[in-house]
């Protein structure tokens, strides 16, 4: 099968004056697609073509310690999975806070919403280098991990809830050097929490195949 660059699930533009319409068209359209281009380049004629992304993810980064030439394959999918995830994270400002359930574990977990969401700004601005910040459900309590360059929770089993992108190009046009800035824009005003629902109700379902050992030196880069 081909892998397909996923529709933004909203306008260009929705997302202002938080992140623009300049860069999510750069970053939806350029960056993202070019994983998804390029993996789609890496996988043709191989046993992987015809698997889904996930699978793809974590069969690459478990074969990647036998065979070198397929980091370039995890770091490509890694990444269209993780930017796909990304878009589903983020909705117009103005959608619903937790409830329910999720609601009572960042409490559990946080001590309120506002300890959760310090905890987020900080974890994602102080992020050394490229990479991602993720809300994550693990034994029975939420946590917040940064993962670098490509890497991402579900290859240790983990379910994650939401996560920020803290790539580069996720804000420079906007925030130049203040990722700072860029983070507490979506904490505060664009984190989708039906998304983050969504992910808690059906929490692992499609990942009861255990954790990867994901070697130290993946990384990914933008073309």
């Amino acid at each position: 099968m081909t892998i397909e660059l996923p529709n933004l699930p909203y306008a260009y533009d929705a997302l202002e004056p938080f992140i623009s319409a300049a860069t999510l068209r750069t970053h939806h359209g350029k960056h993202h697609r070019g994983y998804v281009d390029k993996l789609n380049a890496l996988i043709r004629n191989t046993d992987l073509a015809d698997s889904p992304l996930e699978t793809i993810v974590k069969q690459s980064a478990r074969s990647s310690a036998a065979d070198p030439a397929t980091i370039a394959i995890f770091n490509n999918a890694a990444q269209v999975w993780n930017h796909a995830f990304y878009w589903k994270s983020l909705r117009p400002r103005g959608g619903p806070a937790p409830q329910g359930k999720l609601a009572a574990l960042i409490t559990s977990s946080f001590g309120s919403h506002a300890g959760f969401s310090e905890a987020l700004k900080s974890a994602a601005a102080r992020h050394f280098g490229s990479g991602w910040a993720w809300l994550i459900l693990g034994c029975g309590a939420l946590s917040i991990v940064t993962t670098a360059n490509a890497d991402t929770p579900i290859l240790r089993g983990q379910t994650p809830l939401l996560v920020i992108d803290v790539w580069e190009h996720a804000y420079y046009l906007d925030h130049q050097e203040r990722r700072a800035a860029y983070v507490m824009g979506v904490v505060d005003h664009l984190l989708d929490w039906d998304f983050a629902a969504r992910n808690l109700k059906g929490r692992g379902a499609s990942r009861g195949d255990g954790p990867v050992s994901v070697r130290p030196d993946m990384t990914a880069t933008t073309e």
